[in-house]
């Protein structure tokens, strides 16, 4: 039922999008009002995300690591798994950010008859992320050219190497095939897993739901239902520069494809899809384990009023002394 809701809803959004763009009286709505909104929506919550991360107290050093710490001068530290400079942490998290380093090195766990548990190296998972991670962003790079004038010069290299492969008159999107083929992998996965179908949630299938869309709307925009290129390119030019325009010649199809693409912008903050600013400015990740270099005192911590035991012997000497007790002093 989570995933037939998450499909009902993105298939609304998609529909809410067809007839913004069907109906002339709610195209400029659905063409500017709803990617500047999407837009503001972000922003706002991007920010209130980073103020909420900013006040979590963090008074000690707690990164997540494994291997050994710098400590003694005769023993090896590791450098990366445990690092305690500045570089060691920039190299950690370019590993982890840039090739999802702990993903590749996670393992899932089954329980075979015997009873017998058996861990696994879950490649498959690594290789789906990775590939629709690098995809995405060159898919993102590659739109540039429909909202920057000049298009700069690495962007037409960038679309000639992913549109190498040349199908009837033009070049198929290697991306395009990669992004659709992981998206395919990770939303079957939480369908044929029972372990990951228990535990997912309605968000999870949106999130999953609601990128295929977009996928697919911009798949068939490009190779099957062509759209007039140089009206889609004023109207991004327009938005891009506050001047908005929305040509007539801007198919319905186009307007699902930005109606889903605002959809996901105003979503990321509030859902999982926002773990790349949290694995950046998370301090399991960006800090130097020097726990053993360098003590740490909770800048928190109130001033606390103690009671010594030689203010507390002043205090009930006479009692302590009526009652036989040892005395440090008389």
């Amino acid at each position: 039922m989570d995933s037939v809701a998450a499909l009902g809803a993105v298939l609304l959004i998609a529909a809410l999008g067809y007839l913004g763009g069907d109906v002339s009286g709610l195209r400029v709505a659905f063409g500017v009002i709803v990617p500047y909104a999407a837009l503001l929506v972000f922003l706002a919550g991007l920010i209130y995300k980073v103020l909420q991360w900013a006040a979590a107290p963090v008074p000690f050093r707690i990164p997540v690591t494994c291997g050994q710490q710098a400590s003694l001068p005769w023993i090896k530290a590791a450098w990366i798994e445990n690092p305690s400079t500045r570089g060691g942490v920039f190299a950690r998290m370019a590993l982890e950010v840039l090739l999802f380093r702990s993903l590749f090195r996670n393992t899932r766990t089954e329980l075979y008859p015997g009873p017998r548990l058996v861990y696994a190296w879950n490649g498959a998972l690594w290789l789906a992320a990775l590939a629709f991670h690098w995809s995405l962003l060159v898919i993102v790079v590659r739109h540039l050219r429909f909202a920057l004038v000049p298009v700069p010069g690495f962007v037409f290299g960038l679309d000639r190497l992913d549109g190498f492969f040349q199908v009837g008159m033009q070049g198929l999107f290697l991306t395009d095939v990669l992004v659709l083929l992981a998206l395919g992998y990770l939303l079957a996965r939480r369908y044929w897993d029972a372990q990951i179908r228990y535990l997912s949630l309605p968000e999870d299938y949106f999130a999953l739901y609601l990128l295929l869309g977009i996928i697919v709307s911009g798949v068939l925009m490009r190779y099957v239902w062509r759209v007039d290129v140089a009206a889609v390119k004023e109207l991004a030019v327009g938005l891009a520069t506050w001047a908005p325009v929305v040509p007539a010649s801007v198919g319905p199809l186009f307007f699902v494809h930005l109606t889903l693409a605002s959809a996901l912008v105003a979503y990321l903050p509030f859902g999982k899809l926002m773990h790349l600013g949290g694995a950046i400015l998370s301090p399991t990740h960006n800090l130097a384990n020097t726990n053993r270099a360098k003590r740490h005192i909770n800048p928190w911590n109130p001033p606390v009023v103690v009671h010594t035991y030689a203010e507390w012997e002043d205090e009930f000497r006479d009692k302590m002394r009526d009652a036989g007790l040892p005395l440090e002093r008389e």
